[in-house]
């Protein structure tokens, strides 16, 4: 799998994981959804996000 594929797998899952924290265990999961968000919107401005990183420590290929 390449880095961006599995860089947008990790976060449609993260934030479906959120969601379903939210709704089945406490309202308070939606910072974590919000978080994943904002920093979404910074790496399209910034073009580094932690998670290209560690998946670069990883293996993962461009």
């Amino acid at each position: 799998m390449k880095l961006n594929n599995a860089l947008r797998l990790i976060a449609g899952i993260m934030i479906i994981v959120s969601l379903l924290l939210q709704t089945y265990h406490d309202p308070k999961w939606i910072y974590f959804t919000a978080f994943i968000a904002v920093n979404l919107i910074q790496s399209a401005f910034t073009s580094w996000c932690p998670m290209v990183t560690l998946l670069r420590k990883l293996g993962f290929k461009e």
